[in-house]
């Protein structure tokens, strides 16, 4: 599909991650973070459980280094975060990527056919439904 991949040693918790990327995005720029955190993560291999990478990362989008450091040892959008995965977990979502239409659900990275197939599925079942 394209996306830039790294040879990735490690797996890093991306929970301050999620947090700061709820800053950003009260910031407006939640997008740009979250495509920083990725090409980070996944193409460069860096620790997106550390406070001073995450920083540099919002300062590399044009966001504040201090507020974004003080968001996290604040751990402002803690609660934020929480009740995304309590969501998430009530829909019974448990694993990244998840897609999720009405009550359908495929987990993983399916193909692309089999990707295209459940949106497709999902889209007639709508056609189907009156109202």
């Amino acid at each position: 599909m394209g996306l830039p991949l790294g040879n990735r040693k490690k797996t890093y918790n991306s929970r301050l991650a999620q947090e700061l990327a709820k800053w950003a995005e009260s910031r407006g720029r939640g997008d740009s973070f979250n495509e920083a955190v990725f090409r980070a993560y996944f193409v460069d291999g860096k620790n997106i459980g550390k406070v001073d990478v995450l920083v540099a990362l919002a300062k590399s989008i044009g966001l504040p280094e201090e507020e974004a450091r003080s968001a996290l040892e604040l751990r402002t959008f803690k609660e934020a975060v929480d009740s995304d995965w309590s969501r998430s977990h009530s829909l019974g979502i448990t694993a990244v990527p998840t897609f999720f239409i009405d009550d359908r659900v495929v987990v993983g990275f399916p193909t692309y056919e089999l990707l295209g197939e459940f949106v497709e599925a999902c889209g007639a079942e709508k056609r189907r439904s009156p109202g």
